[in-house]
């Protein structure tokens, strides 16, 4: 084996202990968030003093949607989930066009951000101005511009929870490019548009990945905001028709289900960035 093949060899192995160690720290953080979301859970429901007719705790939950209670023969735990299931996938439908929307627009205002800094003076001020106005005085606004219930309000609402930390982040990543490679670019010809994409962009992995992991709960929240102010589908809009009709099995159930999954989806990005880094050899990104 040549020194080459040795060093390739060691590099990768260096690289497969460190995603490996990584996963394992993503998959015990996961572990301990589901406990502490469960303990608190139980903790609300048993000392906040709610009627056990309106609280359901986790094992309430649980049975209702595994467990078939032999009182209820009509009423099965497999119908409770095949209610709730076009519920969910409406939602996190919801969420991933939200989601796919906020991130686009936030790569590309941070890109054009580190193109054009009169692109950033003219455009920065009025997303913050944007920002700090809260989202359900201005939702019926855009619900009118948009129309109610159509893909577009969901679009809208649910990118613009995902759009601001993402571009913060994102731009965040892009400010930190290593001068002495965005020098060496300079000196081999490449303009301001070649040192984006060879040197900022690639060494801003890290930070896009963060982006995305905290707009996962974000584009789900924006999601079930939007479903409860202009679509009235999914959970966001079934949640106050279950409160309406005393249905609190249904309303627990939902609410656990989406934060649940919202869980999984966070951690599963935090898997697929681990992956990609230690792929690219980005090692100090999985710390």
């Amino acid at each position: 084996m040549t020194a080459v093949s040795s060093i390739q060899v060691g590099l990768r192995a260096e690289r497969r202990k460190a995603f490996l160690s990584s996963l394992g720290r993503s998959s015990l953080n996961a572990l301990i968030t589901l406990v502490v979301v469960i303990a608190a859970w139980q903790a609300i429901v048993s000392f906040t003093g709610i009627s056990p007719y309106v609280a359901k705790g986790p094992m309430e939950v649980f049975n209702y949607l595994f467990v078939d209670n032999p009182d209820k023969p009509n009423s099965t735990s497999a119908d409770h989930r095949e209610l709730l299931a076009p519920l969910v996938v409406q939602t996190l439908s919801d969420s991933l066009l939200g989601f796919a929307v906020g991130m686009a627009i936030a790569i590309v205002l941070a890109v054009l951000f580190s193109l054009s800094k009169a692109i950033e003076a003219g455009v920065m001020p009025l997303a913050l101005l944007l920002r700090s106005i809260p989202l359900v005085s201005i939702a019926p606004v855009i619900i009118l511009i948009t129309g109610r219930g159509t893909p577009a309000s969901v679009a809208v609402i649910g990118s613009i929870v995902v759009l601001f930390p993402a571009l913060a982040s994102v731009l965040f990543g892009l400010s930190r490019a290593s001068k002495e490679s965005l020098d060496l670019v300079r000196v081999y010809g490449g303009g301001t548009f070649t040192s984006l994409i060879k040197v900022s962009i690639p060494g801003a992995l890290p930070s896009l990945f963060a982006a995305a992991r905290v707009s996962v709960p974000g584009a789900v929240t924006g999601a079930l905001l939007a479903e409860w102010l202009s679509t009235g589908a999914g959970i966001g809009g079934s949640i106050l028709k279950f409160n309406a009709s005393a249905q609190f099995e249904y309303l627990w159930s939902s609410v656990a289900l989406i934060t649940f999954i919202t869980l999984l989806l966070y951690n599963v990005v935090q898997v697929i960035e681990n992956i990609v880094l230690a792929r690219m050899g980005m090692v100090a990104g999985l710390r």
